[in-house]
């Protein structure tokens, strides 16, 4: 008997507090702003050269109450990309900071937790809620329990410069919950970003429009190609800010043109479907200009991640699937340079086919059309 009195007397101080956990009809969890948009941004406008350009930070309050004490861990349930920040999309990362907890109505610091009921690693004011870990509200770093909770959260997002490099606009999204475990709620979160590439826009003189006048069967071959004296246009392409840009132009009358190459576009057909002939686009180096640079030279390239020409001051015709675009540097492989207000001298050449090929019953109209469409790099 003295000895069970003796064992009773020494275990009794070990004795604990187990933790409250209520049911999910006790408590409610809610966020101020379910929804955080760092908004619309355009990859053209760039404020330095680092590797990561950062989206901005948004803010929302967290808000949980019980009608009893609970243990009001809450955890964040997220894709992690690093130790410190999270997964945003496509090379995007994002990082979370709690503060200003409120406890009962009592500023309380916070625990770091890496599961619910262990002690916290880490103790602050304010803390930047990893990935894989819980926040506590705590008093000289024992966890606390209590009715009501709010705190402030600060998400700041960032995105690798690579990831601004799109030809479309996009958007990107990530989820991520709050997991208050022992009050058993969650809230949802979602975090959006868009991105648009840089707004060029291409203008040709004239409003586009050729007009090699009126031809008569004595002005043409009868079986031999009429090469027509070629016509000027100017073409200038306006962008919001520096952009790495290039060139294509699409047959708005594919399928017609009797030399049909990737820089011939075809000129319509005759009342019996013969076709008409051909015309190219002819950009000279030497009458282009943009910006401050002393002179341009072009480049191209087979698209895609394809590799750039040696630049140079040779002319060169727009083509329907090789990039065409400029840079400062003569010889250089690298690629366009970033522009934003380019202008060149464009010679129209059209070619009309031999007329013992044509329907010469009727009079035969040139109806020539492409479309110039700006590729963003």
């Amino acid at each position: 008997m003295k000895l069970r009195r003796c064992l009773l007397a020494t275990l009794v101080p070990l004795a604990f507090t187990p933790l409250a956990w209520a049911s999910a009809d006790d408590c409610q969890l809610n966020l101020s702003q379910p929804v955080l948009d760092f908004g619309l941004m355009n990859r053209a406008i760039r404020t330095d050269s680092a590797a990561e350009r950062n989206l901005g930070e948004r803010r929302m309050s967290l808000n949980l109450n019980c009608s009893t004490p609970t243990d009001m861990s809450l955890f964040y349930r997220a894709m992690a990309a690093t130790a410190e920040r999270f997964h945003f999309a496509e090379r995007g990362t994002y990082q979370m900071r709690i503060r200003d907890a409120v406890l009962d109505g009592q500023s309380v610091e916070l625990g770091l937790i890496a599961a619910v009921g262990q002690p916290p690693g880490q103790t602050a004011s304010q803390l930047m809620w990893r990935p894989d870990h819980g926040v506590v509200a705590v008093q000289a770093g024992v966890p606390l329990q209590g009715r009501t909770f709010s705190a402030q959260l600060e998400l700041t997002a960032w995105v690798q410069e690579q990831g601004m490099q799109m030809r479309d606009a996009v958007t990107w999204e990530a989820n991520g919950v709050f997991d208050a475990v022992a009050a058993g709620r969650n809230k949802e979160v979602t975090l959006r970003a868009r991105f648009a590439p840089a707004a060029c826009v291409p203008a040709l003189s004239n409003g586009g429009v050729v007009d090699f006048g009126n031809l008569t069967v004595n002005e043409l071959s009868a079986d031999k190609i009429t090469r027509l004296p070629p016509r000027s246009l100017n073409l200038r392409v306006a962008c919001d800010a520096p952009t790495a840009f290039a060139l294509i132009m699409h047959d708005n009358r594919a399928g017609s043109a009797t030399d049909d190459s990737d820089s011939q576009y075809g000129l319509g057909t005759d009342g019996r479907n013969n076709r008409i002939g051909f015309f190219s686009l002819n950009l000279d180096p030497a009458s282009a200009s943009a910006d401050n640079f002393a002179r341009l030279y072009r480049t191209d390239s087979a698209g895609a991640n394809a590799a750039w020409s040696s630049s140079s001051t040779n002319p060169i015709a727009l083509a329907k699937t090789r990039y065409l675009s400029f840079t400062d540097s003569a010889g250089s492989s690298a690629g366009p340079a970033m522009i934003q207000n380019f202008t060149t001298g464009v010679t129209v050449d059209a070619v009309i086919a031999p007329l013992n090929s044509l329907d010469l019953s009727n009079a035969i109209d040139l109806d020539g059309a492409g479309t110039i469409e700006i590729i963003y790099l």
